[in-house]
């Protein structure tokens, strides 16, 4: 767990904090394909890794990887939620599990809970969009 605290703090001091950083990250529950709900409550005591991504989108199939790889190597230690929004369906993501070999939950929002995230001023999001929430449950760092 070491290791991961230091991680944690050389991110924060290394880059910049993100200017949605800084915060205590928004409470959700949100279903993944198998119907399966996943709230931001059952993960305190852990590092939290939030992804806003599409299945579409060629730099988050990049960035899954590396969640997966940071997955493995800190296991328990750390939780990795990646959430779609539409025109993402169960369909593309099911595919994408299947193409990329994706272990990670992905969990479908209509919209409310990026935008609790997010922040955003217009009707545009950056993605992939990161959240490095702390075991406390403060937005350490954001990265876009």
């Amino acid at each position: 767990m070491r290791s991961l605290t230091v991680l944690l703090l050389a991110s924060t001091s290394i880059f910049a904090a993100g200017e949605l950083s800084n915060r205590r990250a928004p409470s959700f529950a949100l279903p993944e394909s198998a119907i399966k709900m996943h709230d931001t409550q059952d993960y305190r005591g852990k590092v939290l890794i939030i992804d806003f991504m599409q299945v579409s989108c060629p730099h988050c199939v990049k960035f899954s990887g590396i969640l997966e790889q940071a997955k493995a190597k800190y296991g328990d230690k750390i939780a990795v939620l990646s959430i779609v929004n539409p025109p993402s369906d169960p369909k593309g993501v099911a595919d994408f599990v299947a193409a990329n070999k994706i272990k990670t939950p992905i969990l479908f929002d209509c919209g409310q809970v990026a935008y609790s995230y997010l922040r955003p001023t217009g009707t545009q999001i950056t993605i992939p969009h990161v959240f490095l929430i702390d075991a406390d449950g403060m937005i350490r760092n954001d990265f876009a």
